[in-house]
């Protein structure tokens, strides 16, 4: 995994004439993550394992972070706004990414109430020093199957990244 997601992060030119991050090569390193994960519980265990394996200070991370960026700017995620939220989903559930879709917002508020019947894990890539989603800061954090939260970014703006294991996530009106 690493190796790709060095080669997309080397590969950048940081110019204005730079090549953003296409739909299918952010797929790609979806995958590699999604690999890492596909069959495992959603649990502390695996929050835990990501946090070791993908640090927030790690290249990664930093990958994932400049490829939501290009991204982002390129048009084609979050490209949706509601609430004061800008969100969409990226990629649906499939085999390319292990049947978890990925969602991505960029919010500096409280979202709606959800339920992960599968449970979700969330990327959680801070735009402001002191921002946090759901108490955490840049990092992995990981919801069990059928968790429910109001997510929550506070002390600033966050970009966070949704894996949810086969796309299941239900809104509530509490």
């Amino acid at each position: 995994m690493t190796s790709t997601l060095l080669h997309y992060t080397i590969s950048r030119v940081p110019t204005t004439q730079e090549r953003l991050v296409t739909q299918t090569e952010f797929s790609g390193l979806i995958a590699n993550i999604t690999a890492t994960i596909a069959g495992r519980s959603l649990d502390q265990t695996l929050e835990d394992d990501l946090n070791r394996r993908y640090p927030a200070n790690g290249d990664a991370f930093r990958c994932m972070t400049d490829a939501c960026r290009d991204a982002i700017a390129a048009g084609w995620m979050c490209n949706r706004e509601a609430g004061g939220i800008r969100y969409g989903r990226v990629i649906k559930p499939g085999a390319a990414t292990h049947g978890f879709s990925v969602d991505v917002v960029d919010m500096d508020c409280v979202g709606p109430r959800h339920v992960h019947p599968n449970g979700e894990i969330d990327l959680v890539m801070p735009l402001d020093a002191t921002a946090q989603f759901d108490g955490r800061g840049a990092g992995w954090k990981v919801y069990g199957p059928g968790s429910a939260h109001s997510p929550t970014v506070t002390g600033g703006r966050a970009w966070v990244l949704y894996l949810l294991p086969e796309g299941a996530i239900e809104f509530t009106r509490t």
